[in-house]
């Protein structure tokens, strides 16, 4: 099985790029949806956040206020920090259970979409690891643009992330997406070709057609040394 990292920062393009995947029938275990789920009313990952943050943070039907939680934690590295701490564990599980659906599923190729891939070290698990890159002029721009913040409040959501141009350093592939939507298809369409490539041995080993193949390998052997005994 290829598991394919991709991440980038706020504002970069890395969910258009992951919609493109998805475009092009390659599965994606997008780690913000996972999130999301684990921070759900009742959840093991909810009750955590409520008793380190306070049930200021909580909305009158008991859900998690994303916002406000989120302005919480971008004004305080500290707090950041616990929020990650405290959610890791649960966003890890949530992150194998999808994968491991897709594997039985046969997907010999998966998209693995994680924001903090390389901060939560689990681009050791994937191979290629995809940054989408942007300028730093650019991303600031799109960022107040889309959230129509002012440009300090959107500089510091910026300096929160691991800077782009250190993600990039750690790629096997960068895609630049400060020019146009024209520019990003056309890089693609090239990356579409190296994830596409025919699986190495070891990656179909790990996929649920090699797992197969390997039991009735062994399976067959079995009984071969059976009957000579």
């Amino acid at each position: 099985m290829r598991i394919v990292g991709l991440t980038g920062g706020i504002s970069s393009g890395k969910s258009t790029v992951s919609n493109l995947f998805k475009a092009h029938g390659i599965p994606v275990v997008d780690a913000d949806v996972v999130a999301r789920n684990v921070l759900k009313k009742g959840t093991g990952g909810w009750r955590k956040v409520v008793a380190a943050f306070g049930d200021e943070i909580l909305l009158p039907n008991g859900e998690v206020d994303r916002p406000k939680l989120g302005q919480i934690v971008f004004n305080d590295p500290d707090k950041r920090q616990l929020l990650n701490r405290l959610l890791a564990p649960y966003i890890s599980s949530g992150i194998f259970k999808e994968v491991f659906k897709l594997w039985m599923k046969g997907c010999r190729t998966i998209v693995l979409d994680v924001p903090l891939l390389f901060e939560a070290k689990m681009d050791k698990w994937t191979k290629p690891v995809i940054v989408v890159w942007v300028n730093p002029e650019t991303q600031l721009q799109r960022l107040m643009a889309r959230d129509g913040t002012t440009i300090e409040e959107a500089q510091s959501r910026i300096n929160a992330q691991m800077s782009l141009d250190l993600k990039r350093t750690k790629a096997d592939i960068v895609i630049d997406n400060s020019g146009s939507l024209d520019d990003l298809n056309e890089q693609f369409r090239e990356v579409l070709v190296h994830v596409r490539k025919p699986l190495t041995w070891t990656e179909f080993g790990l996929s649920r057609d090699g797992a197969l193949v390997a039991f009735v390998s062994i399976l067959f052997g079995v009984i071969i040394c059976r009957k000579a005994l």
